[in-house]
């Protein structure tokens, strides 16, 4: 192994330029390599570890939800991380999902999104900005509670879908004071964390840093196995 650990960074081909800057920088500032993965972009058989970005919506149809309101999705990009979480999670590769990519988490697990909290939430202010402007009440002695080393913490916000029903093996460990999810993880991984908000944009908040610096620490651990690509289904 390198002496940096291999991050791979889920993007889509079109757009997220910006992002993908942030999140290179965030993982090579914590020792991390970053690797740029997206559907035309071919992908290694071994990640130290692995981020599933923010972006589009995810199509509804993989979660049963009819949608009435016209939004983004991003097909080949739901079927690149799919395929990445199948092969990934099994064996025991340290990942990560930033908000869109902790709703992928959970939809993979056979959790459901709320495919609009404007809609749900009858008065629900509208936050949207890469400044931490909401506060987030973290469940104690959870994984991300003992990353992030604080029981609350203000957060920035870039989303209108949240997750609903959580996914197998999956605890919800973190809520807005809207009541909405926020921070997800799982009973059954060592690390398979998902956060609905952006860490990689808060670059001189201490507690959300630790947060990248935990996937990197724990991608310097050997994982075990060479499995096959996985065929891009939902079960693990």
């Amino acid at each position: 192994m390198s002496q940096r650990p291999l991050i791979g960074i889920t993007t889509s081909d079109r757009k997220s330029h910006i992002a993908w800057l942030f999140d290179w920088f965030a993982v090579w500032r914590h020792g991390g390599r970053p690797l740029r993965l997206s559907p035309s972009r071919p992908w290694p058989s071994h990640l130290d570890g692995l981020i599933i970005g923010g972006g589009d919506d995810i199509q509804a149809q993989l979660y049963d939800v009819e949608v009435q309101i016209d939004v983004r999705v991003d097909p080949q990009r739901d079927a690149l991380e799919l395929e990445l979480l199948e092969t990934f999670i099994p064996r025991g590769t340290p990942v990560l999902g930033i908000c869109r990519g902790a709703q992928l988490i959970n939809v993979y697990l056979g959790g459901t999104l709320d495919p609009d909290i404007y809609t749900s939430h009858e008065g629900l202010k509208r936050r949207r900005t890469v400044l931490p402007r909401k506060t987030v009440d973290i469940v104690g002695d959870s994984q991300l509670h003992r990353i992030l080393r604080v029981t609350w913490c203000r957060i920035n916000s870039l989303h209108h879908q949240a997750v609903q029903k959580a996914g197998r093996g999956i605890e919800i460990v973190a809520r807005d004071r809207d009541g909405l999810v926020q921070g997800i993880e799982s009973r059954e991984h060592e690390f398979l964390i998902g956060v609905q908000w952006h860490p990689e944009w808060l670059i001189f908040n201490r507690p959300q840093q630790r947060l990248v610096s935990a996937l990197v620490d724990a991608a310097r651990t050997p994982t075990f196995g060479d499995c096959p690509r996985g065929s891009g289904g939902l079960s693990p």
